[in-house]
Parts: C-alpha cells; sequence; structure tokens
C-alpha cells in the first residue's frame, strides 16, 4: 500500500508490478527481470545467501502486521493459546517464524497446533464465513475479515507480544535491490527512496489514500483499505535505524531457526550504506 501515490503519479518513472507469491518474487528477482523488491525480511537474508550476496536491502517497509483473529471469546491472551487449533499462513516465512518463536518463548510449542493455509485469501475467507474459528493473519486481510464478519474480532495483536518479548519493532518487509543494479545506479536509488517515503507519508495521511489503494487493486475496496492502513505499520526506514532494526530481528530468527535466514547471518554489506 505504501507505494501506491508512485504508481499512480509516477509511472513514466516506474515500472511496478505487484506479484500475488513471494516465489515468483523471487525467480524474477533472481533472473534480473525486476531491479527492486517488496520481500519479507527473512527471505531478504535468504536471498542474499543463495546469491552470494547480490542483494543489498534498502529500506525496511513494513513493521509488524501479524494479529490472531478469532470468532469467539475464548482467546484474550497469548497464553489462551494453549490447547488450541490456529490456522495461519505465512509458513516458511517471517510469520511463521515470528510465531514459533513466539511459541517457544512461552514454552507453547507442544501445547498449540498451527495449520498452514496457502493462501492469505483462503484463509481470510474461511475466518469470515465462520468456518475457522482462530486464524493468524496479516493487514490488509485481517480488516477484510473484520468488515465481513462483525463476529471475528481481533484476540491478540502480535506486534505487541514481539515488542515486549524481545525489545525490538518486529520488521517484516524490506525494499531489496540486485547489488549490480544498484551498484551501477545509485542515483536512482537514492531517488526512488525519495519517492517511496512521500508515496508512505502520503498514504499515512491523506484522506483519498484508501480510494488510490482499492483502485490500484492492491485491497479490494476502500472501505477495507481505511481500516487497514493505520494498523498496517507502513513506513520507509533507511540507514542506521534500518540496519539496526532489521539486524536485531534476523539475529533473533538466525538463533531461533538458522534456516529461517537461508543458514547463516548475511553479512554487513546486505544493507544499503547511502
Amino acid at each position: 500500500m505504501g507505494i501506491s501515490y508512485l504508481m499512480e503519479e509516477q509511472s513514466d518513472r516506474y515500472s511496478v508490478e505487484l506479484l500475488d507469491a513471494p516465489d515468483t518474487v523471487v525467480g524474477k528477482f533472481v533472473s534480473g527481470e525486476i531491479d527492486v523488491a517488496a520481500v519479507p525480511v527473512n527471505l531478504a537474508a535468504t536471498l542474499y545467501n543463495k546469491t552470494e550476496g547480490n542483494v543489498v536491502v534498502i529500506c525496511v517497509d513494513t513493521l509488524g502486521v501479524l494479529y490472531v483473529l478469532e470468532n469467539g471469546d475464548t482467546v484474550n491472551a497469548f497464553s489462551d493459546l494453549a490447547g488450541k487449533t490456529i490456522q495461519a499462513t505465512g509458513q516458511g516465512s517471517t510469520p511463521q517464524f515470528v510465531l514459533d518463536y513466539l511459541l517457544s518463548l512461552n514454552n507453547m510449542t507442544d501445547q498449540v497446533t498451527v495449520e498452514y493455509v496457502g493462501e492469505h485469501t483462503a484463509l481470510a475467507a474461511l475466518l469470515a464465513s465462520g468456518e475457522s474459528t482462530l486464524g493468524m493473519l496479516p493487514e490488509p486481510f485481517v480488516s477484510s475479515v473484520t468488515l465481513k464478519n462483525t463476529d471475528t474480532r481481533i484476540a491478540i495483536d502480535l506486534n505487541q507480544e514481539w515488542e515486549a518479548a524481545t525489545g525490538t519493532k518486529l520488521v517484516q518487509g524490506v525494499y531489496i535491490a540486485n547489488r549490480e543494479y544498484y551498484n551501477e545506479n545509485s542515483k536512482v536509488i537514492a531517488q526512488f527512496l525519495t519517492d517511496y517515503l512521500d508515496s508512505v507519508n502520503r498514504v499515512n495521511t491523506s484522506a483519498d489514500a484508501a480510494e488510490l489503494i482499492a483502485k490500484l487493486g492492491i485491497v479490494a475496496s476502500a472501505d477495507i483499505a481505511k481500516v487497514a492502513i493505520p494498523r498496517s505499520n507502513i513506513v520507509c526506514i533507511t540507514g542506521e535505524d534500518m540496519v539496526n532494526s532489521a539486524t536485531a530481528v534476523l539475529n533473533i530468527l538466525f538463533n531461533a531457526n538458522p534456516a529461517s535466514v537461508g543458514g547463516t547471518l548475511p553479512g554487513d554489506d546486505l544493507f544499503y550504506a547511502g
């Protein structure tokens, strides 16, 4: 959502493609078909390792957007998940590793059954229909569900749980650039970050942002976008703050499960120094 105004007003400067699945993004990025991509933070580290360092993180674009939804009123704290089955999305990506970490930290790994659903839209439909009673989803799918089914409520803010447990912000998404492209086009990257920051600020403050987001097909309706924006933690964090916040999350994920970041922690050159 943060890129909406850039898409609308600068199509002559940037070619933006919206893709449904991280695997599709990976294929296009590794092949060189795209120069810059928005990906989960752990995927940035995995790609860095997979491509032998041919990845540069240029900004953090999304902080925590994960919530547990319930059709009911039995879950009001993280400990209430004990003995329950929760459906979730994001298997093999940041959402899974965040949930796994919090379960482990609370000694609840063996007390909670997690069933993964392939797509956000699929789980959102199950929750909206009442077929699923407990699920973990990111925004804007959370808002989509709660607008369709008023009996569904946000039971747990996992972003708050993460911050309370770790003392760090939950970095979920980053923008990455192909290193070769970055080295040859540093001014273009710098301009993109300026334009993206402007777009982010306007999305977070403009009255017409929700209408634009729906018009671009990023979410299904302006009503959903309007509710989702305040809970979506849309940001453009660069420089030292980017390095510190992203590194803290990657260190936690690595210590919990090295495979979550591709087996080894990336070097300091993972981050854009501009």
